[in-house]
């Protein structure tokens, strides 16, 4: 896919908003638990706030995204916006651990560098929407380009701009604050942009759907769940699944891997920049790679066979024993590591009815972001003693084996789409 002038319009908008957004998520993530440490939080208490960060996004984006189709997904993304502001306002503004907590709580902040809130499900619901099927993993793949590309820049940015402001005189602190408040900026810039939507990325009001989109085999007229009717049982299996590969990575999120980087050799913020930026230059490649490989093989063969030589490359980032040795695995790893997530959402995207999408991408990424959220409270205790600071990442790459096998055995026989007829 390519984007020439006949692309709609939204989906130019839906890139930009997606690439700013990942801007700011990057920028923040490199210096996020360095930030709270500088403001005085224990290994423990950021562990902890970190966990509650996520558990926040999560009652966010189910609240949200649940009720995006019925009440307007342009209102709901502009809504997501407001509270990404306000997270990094009282984040930029406060020491105290409970303001700090409470702010991560409701509000909209990403520890990892990657897409938190509502937002993600809505515009994927939108740009499926928006396009053919033929046209949706393609279009996926560009997406999650775009926003790893951005996600590496704001990374590099971040550990570029702290190093200036410190070498300048600025304080540990101060210079962090100043990229917490560039992302609630950014929060108000986004608003911005979501206002400027047409109602064409609105769902139709009719509850009919094509009976090629969605495989599930509840009784039609069933009552609601969340946003769902024939497609609930599809959508919890998908959602559990989901749930232990973001626990999983919950143990290695980009905050703690910088952290981790940090403690175990003294790595800076202008390197730790760097080494993230690369790495998530690595990860939108292969991402753009999966659609290639999904035409060949399919979503959920290129979903299994791309992530679990990435997992075993994952468990092997602490045994290395040098800095340049960690980092080239870690390099390689993201080199393969992202490949199944175009095609993970394409898949979610095909095998629901189209006024479903919207609650079955939210109820999915809340299940992500709930097993995601579990994890930063335990890897706060491991990086607390030196002897288990490696377990992290073990813990991660063992877990999300289990999760490739399980969805293999799953879901291999159920096809999108454009796949039937294979």
């Amino acid at each position: 896919m390519q984007l020439r002038p006949g692309v709609p319009r939204d989906v130019r908008l839906l890139f930009a908003t997606r690439i700013l957004r990942l801007l700011a998520y990057g920028f923040l993530s490199v210096v996020l638990a360095l930030y709270l440490e500088a403001a005085g939080l224990a290994d423990r208490q950021i562990g902890l706030l970190l966990t509650l960060t996520l558990v926040g996004d999560t009652l966010v984006t189910l609240a949200i995204t649940t009720s995006a189709d019925r009440l307007g997904r342009r209102r709901m993304l502009v809504l997501g916006a407001g509270l990404m502001v306000l997270a990094g306002a009282v984040f930029a503004s406060t020491r105290s651990f409970w303001l700090l907590l409470a702010a991560a709580t409701v509000g909209v902040i990403s520890p990892s560098g990657y897409e938190v809130g509502p937002f993600l499900s809505i515009e994927q619901a939108s740009l499926t929407h928006l396009l053919p099927d033929e046209r949706r993993t393609g279009t996926f793949a560009w997406y999650n380009l775009v926003g790893s590309f951005a996600t590496a820049g704001g990374s590099l940015a971040s550990g570029f701009l702290v190093s200036r402001l410190q070498g300048g005189g600025l304080g540990k602190l101060d210079s962090y604050r100043v990229i917490v408040l560039v992302y609630a900026a950014v929060g108000v810039a986004l608003a911005g942009l979501f206002l400027r939507l047409t109602r064409a990325v609105e769902p139709a009001r009719t509850p009919t759907a094509r009976a090629t989109e969605a495989p599930a085999q509840t009784a039609p007229g069933m009552r609601p769940f969340l946003g769902l009717h024939r497609s609930k049982r599809i959508v919890l299996k998908l959602s559990a699944l989901f749930s232990l590969d973001a626990f999983a990575g919950g143990f290695v999120v980009q905050s703690l891997m910088a952290y981790w980087f940090h403690k175990r050799f003294g790595v800076q913020p202008a390197l730790l920049g760097s080494i993230f930026f690369g790495a998530n230059i690595l990860a939108g490649v292969s991402a753009l790679s999966a659609a290639r490989v999904a035409r060949r093989v399919g979503l959920v063969n290129t979903m299994v066979f791309t992530h679990l030589p990435s997992n075993v490359l994952l468990m092997l980032v602490p045994l290395m024993p040098s800095l340049p040795l960690a980092i080239a695995v870690l390099l390689l790893r993201f080199a393969i590591s992202q490949m199944d997530v175009p095609t993970r959402q394409s898949y979610t995207m095909a095998v629901v009815d189209p006024d479903e999408r919207s609650a079955a991408s939210g109820i999915t990424s809340v299940a992500r972001t709930t097993g995601a959220s579990i994890a930063p409270v335990f890897t706060g205790f491991l990086l607390a003693g030196r002897a288990l600071m490696g377990v992290p990442f073990l813990i991660a790459g063992g877990l999300k084996i289990v999760y490739d096998l399980a969805l293999l055995a799953s879901f291999r026989g159920i096809k999108p789409p454009e796949e039937k007829g294979r």
